[in-house]
């Protein structure tokens, strides 16, 4: 890590993992979009909410994914690489008062793990039912401008928890990449915007702009403030394809690092691989996610249905039930990969990058005929590439 930074928090590259896995990302949110596109336009199946839940509760699956990933592909056993992340766990949850406790052999506290798994649910869904609040009542431009601001919120949070300076660079930046988005959304382009599953909303309209605004600048807030706290606390210090861990990280509840007695044995006879995996903590974070969504979230879809606020209606055509297939798998795949690019990047670059997303959804807009060329769709693109590009060499 550069020591032009002060924090443990500071962003860095990551090598050429990092990269591929932000590649991903962007890719999938393209690939989501304009399946999302296909699926409410197209196809005409606008059940916002049951998409919703579909597709969260498939994040379930990015574990066992990833599990079987690693089984094929390394001489990592199963055991091993599941009490690497129990590890993980204990020491997240670790209180101070229990540092000096050899936690090797402890069980992961049920209701700390469980409230733990809620509130990230909850964080995370809670900006993408605000955005479907939101659109029936305010325009899309209006809506789209506000919540790609969540760039800005995000440097402003994570310069007041994670302990970063106002650095200039930063800044000018992350207010270069919000200006190039108000410039794409208001010169004419209606490509659709990275929002939380920004296109599995309605297409109709209703003059209540004040109150959908609020909506969206709730939702913008609650996303970088969502950020930010998964970086300082369910992030792990460690990642075998960075620097060693920083004394200085936070867990949730206020865990210290262990010392070194509490450390796990790391010899292959030992049977425990930590840390884990690139990218295999992230996985299980958003995999519980997935299940919690998968047991919880359905309990407003008879509530719904009842009082006429969205009609229950299973998709019974093939190439809807493989769009749905297709949204949920690159679904999966961008908000994992988000979550590793918290852990790695911070959540100032990961905001400002997911703004790519724009970038790369105009050009495909205007290769499917969605939307015409702009000049100012291509300057507010270009601003937004060049923010990208001055926080890259900002980390270098």
């Amino acid at each position: 890590m550069s020591p032009a930074y002060e924090s443990p928090h500071a962003p860095r590259l990551g090598g050429k993992s990092a990269v591929a896995v932000f590649v991903a990302v962007l890719l999938a949110f393209v690939a989501e979009t304009q399946l999302a596109q296909f699926l409410q336009t197209t196809l005409e199946y606008r059940q916002s909410y049951f998409i919703f839940y579909t597709v969260h509760s498939c994040f379930s699956l990015s574990l066992p994914i990833h599990l079987f990933y690693l089984l094929c592909t390394t001489e990592n056993g199963l055991q091993p690489l599941l009490l690497g992340l129990r590890f993980a766990i204990v020491r997240q949850l670790t209180s101070r008062s229990e540092q000096n406790v050899d936690i090797r052999h402890r069980t992961p506290t049920i209701a700390k793990t469980a409230l733990l798994v809620v509130l990230l649910t909850i964080f995370s869904s809670l900006p993408g039912l605000l955005w479907f609040a939101a659109v029936p009542l305010a325009s899309v431009t209006d809506i789209t401008a506000i919540w790609n601001a969540n760039a800005f919120f995000t440097y402003i949070f994570s310069v007041k928890l994670l302990g970063l300076k106002w650095g200039t660079l930063r800044l000018l930046a992350v207010c270069l990449a919000t200006l190039g988005v108000i410039v794409v959304v208001y010169g004419g382009t209606t490509a659709s915007p990275p929002g939380p599953e920004s296109t599995l909303t309605s297409i109709a309209h209703q003059p209540a702009p004040f109150v959908g605004d609020v909506l969206t600048l709730s939702a913008s807030l609650v996303y970088a403030f969502y950020q930010v706290v998964y970086k300082k606390y369910i992030a792990l210090p460690t990642d075998p394809d960075l620097t060693s861990e920083s004394t200085n990280y936070q867990g949730l509840y206020s865990a210290d690092d262990a010392d070194d007695e509490n450390q796990p044995p790391t010899s292959s006879k030992d049977k425990i691989v930590y840390p884990p995996p690139f990218g295999l903590h992230p996985n299980l974070v958003i995999a519980s996610m997935g299940m919690c969504t998968l047991l919880l979230f359905w309990i407003p879809i008879p509530f719904l249905h009842y009082y006429g606020l969205e009609e229950f209606r299973l998709p019974t055509r093939v190439d809807a039930l493989m769009a749905i297939a297709g949204i949920a798998a690159s679904a999966v795949v961008f908000n994992a990969g988000t979550m590793i690019l918290l852990g790695i990047w911070g959540p100032i670059v990961t905001s400002v990058g997911s703004l790519l997303t724009i970038v790369l959804t105009f050009f495909s807009d205007m290769f499917f005929g969605t939307v015409p060329f702009t000049f100012s769709g291509l300057v507010g693109t270009g601003m937004i590439v060049g923010a990208f590009a001055m926080l890259v060499f900002d980390m270098s």
